[in-house]
């Protein structure tokens, strides 16, 4: 069995939990990006995606990460966040297997390492233009700061290896940044207006965008052998992302594009 497939095996039973969290604590979920993409068109993942993606409002996923870490206490799952994990520089939240451990294609960093799967929120974003661009500029500075600042890098080297532990200092100074991206992140969390939108998105501005019916009205497929959430105007959305979605990409491009070593049961996969 290939890297990718050992990936898959994991990566639904993270996928197996976060439903039973989310069921128990009367919260919603919904697969986005890659993984809405594979539900649809595969009827569980791309073949060769090796990442898993699922949204939330940001009410579900505060929620969500207050709750869920006391539910999992003694199970072999971590909720990585940027406050439950110094060394984490992201926005958003990872449910790890502890059971294995990852190494990421030009993503060198100290942050703890498992299978994952990625969990955004989802937020309120203003009507008029000139505030999307000025939210979306201070959020990418700020991101882009914490990221350099927790150490993250495309290679390791012996320097990076051998690097003291920052002080504490340091690492107040790092979560004091968290917390200003968050709140950046949260900005009009209280406002009328109608529109969300995953501000960590790999996507276009505009290609990642909910209005408020698509980010609430779900409905449930096929993901491998689980029913899971998507928006019920998964057409719609896909076509936003990625155009004619139903026609696969050419060949050389079907790769994985994060993993590059799996350690599981005592075995290395590559």
């Amino acid at each position: 069995m290939d890297l990718v497939k050992r990936l898959h095996q994991v990566e639904l039973g993270n996928l197996a939990k976060i439903i039973a969290l989310c069921d128990d604590l009367s919260l919603n979920y919904f697969l986005i990006g890659g993984s809405l993409l594979g539900a649809i068109r595969h009827q569980g993942f791309i073949p060769w995606d090796d990442d898993m993606d699922i949204g939330m409002t940001r009410a579900d996923y505060e929620t969500f990460a207050q709750y869920a870490p006391e539910k999992l206490r003694g199970d072999h799952y971590f909720l990585q966040t940027a406050y439950s994990d110094d060394n984490y520089g992201f926005s958003y939240m990872k449910l790890l297997d502890r059971f294995t451990y990852i190494e990421e294609k030009g993503n060198v960093n100290n942050a703890r390492k498992g299978v994952f799967i990625d969990i955004f929120p989802f937020d309120r974003i203003p009507d008029d233009p000139s505030q999307r661009r000025s939210q979306i500029t201070r959020f990418k500075l700020l991101d882009s700061r914490i990221i350099l600042k927790a150490g993250y890098g495309l290679i390791d080297t012996p320097l990076r290896r051998h690097k003291s532990e920052p002080a504490p200092e340091k690492i107040e100074d790092l979560t004091e940044l968290k917390h200003q991206r968050e709140a950046i992140m949260r900005l009009y969390e209280n406002s009328h207006f109608n529109f969300y939108k995953n501000l960590a998105s790999q996507y276009g501005y505009d290609r990642e965008i909910l209005s408020g019916t698509e980010l609430t009205n779900l409905t449930q497929v096929p993901f491998e052998y689980l029913q899971v959430n998507v928006p019920t105007a998964y057409d719609a959305i896909l076509t936003r992302v990625y155009g004619d979605y139903m026609s696969l990409p050419p060949e050389n491009q079907r790769t994985e594009k994060h993993i590059s070593r799996l350690i599981m049961d005592n075995q290395v996969f590559y």
